[in-house]
């Protein structure tokens, strides 16, 4: 009998079966059933409906998806694998990714009984209670699933002890940064036959000209060749930043039969330069976990190491200059105001102007002029050099605040 806690009803939830029987057996290879022979048609080798079939139901059972096949999984989930980790360079291709699944899986996202949504630090803290979610009956029946945000300690452990009771009528759907082949909560998933695991990379110039023609057509609209090979240098460091530049553009052409590269120099910014503001501002807010991600998606976006130290640098000259003026008497919204920043980033400026010393800066400003100078240097070693000056500043500020 199921148990009863207010205001959901619990299924039971059992134990982990043994590694050899149950959800992730240590074979790594994919047992996949035989499809019966398809009728063969005229020179048909005996064989080739067959070998095609069964081609077919690996490519279904397969585990880490390849790139050609992830939007078609996302269309249309295997039921057999209700958990699906989405992870990736690209964050805001995840995002689009995790939530696409999330609302194919219930009928209504506000519904709190049918979306659980779940901080992954939270659940590494307690791994029972993802399986706990996973696992619960929904009180007025219907569709359910379980969203989770991986954060900075491992998950593994509780994903493992979810895979050994994966649930069939819930999708678990894990949303994470970057991760290493060798990463436990990638790894794990990827050896389960009951997990699926999406990549999520910064779109190619390939993959560009299909998302903007997909925009365009969803907007009506048509765009000239000119337009549509300027716009695709702009674009790619992060989804959701270049659909939502597309469609500022689509809405700035509305009323227009075709988009023209004039309408494109209008409206739309580089895309990949966000990547960076992200970077900066998560190292001089402290930001350690956000630091390694972000620096690592800018350099995805194909940002260059000397690109971002100038950043910083400049970033770190705008943010003395407004801690002089605090320390003059000003406001810090008043001297933050004078930056010019996008308002997205104003209060992560304002909590690092708070954390930071005009002294502080002064001497972060030498330590950066430092790492310039070693990079160039020592070119080989550039890429460390540049990632242990960001994390230093980001342990300074963290101390700070």
């Amino acid at each position: 009998m199921p148990r009863v806690t207010s205001p959901r009803l619990r299924g039971e939830v059992g134990s982990r079966s043994d590694p050899g029987e149950g959800g992730f057996p240590h074979d790594k290879r994919l047992q996949c059933p035989s499809p019966p022979p398809s009728p063969r048609k005229n020179g048909e080798r005996e064989g080739t409906a067959l070998a095609a079939a069964t081609e077919f139901n690996y490519i279904e059972f397969m585990t880490a998806l390849k790139a050609a096949q992830v939007d078609a999984f996302v269309a249309k989930p295997n039921p057999a694998q209700p958990v699906v980790l989405v992870y990736g360079a690209d964050a805001g291709l995840v995002r689009e990714r995790a939530e696409a699944l999330v609302h194919g899986a219930v009928d209504d996202v506000n519904d709190p009984f049918s979306l659980v949504r779940l901080e992954g630090d939270l659940v590494a803290s307690e791994p029972s209670r993802l399986v706990e979610e996973a696992n619960t009956i929904p009180l007025f029946g219907g569709k359910r699933a379980v969203w989770v945000k991986a954060g900075a300690r491992n998950l593994a452990p509780a994903v493992e002890i979810l895979l050994g009771a994966a649930p069939k009528e819930c999708r678990v759907v894990i949303e994470a940064g970057e991760l290493r082949k060798n990463a436990p909560l990638r790894a794990l998933c990827e050896k389960a036959k009951n997990a699926a695991v999406l990549a999520c990379y910064p779109d190619s110039e390939k993959d560009l000209p299909r998302l903007i023609d997909a925009e365009m057509q969803a907007a009506g609209l048509t765009i000239a060749p000119e337009a549509r090979a300027a716009l695709v240098p702009l674009l790619g460091g992060d989804r959701l930043a270049s659909r939502s530049e597309l469609q500022k553009l689509a809405l700035y052409a509305h009323g227009k039969q075709r988009v023209e590269i004039e309408d494109v120099a209008a409206v739309v910014t580089d895309a990949s330069a966000l990547a960076l503001d992200a970077l900066i501002d998560a190292t001089f807010s402290g930001k350690l976990a956000e630091v390694e991600f972000q620096y690592t998606k800018a350099r995805n976006a194909g940002t260059s190491v000397g690109a971002v130290l100038f950043g910083v640098a400049r970033h770190a000259g705008l943010l003395h200059k407004a801690r002089l003026a605090v320390d003059d008497g000003q406001s810090v919204d008043a001297a933050v105001g004078g930056l010019w920043l996008h308002f997205s980033r104003v209060a992560l400026a304002q909590a690092a102007l708070r954390a930071w010393s005009s002294a502080r800066l002064q001497t972060a400003i030498g330590l950066i002029a430092d790492a310039t100078l070693q990079s160039r240097l020592n070119a080989d070693l550039s890429e460390a050099i540049v990632q242990r000056l960001l994390l230093s500043m980001a342990m300074s500020a963290r101390r700070s605040s």
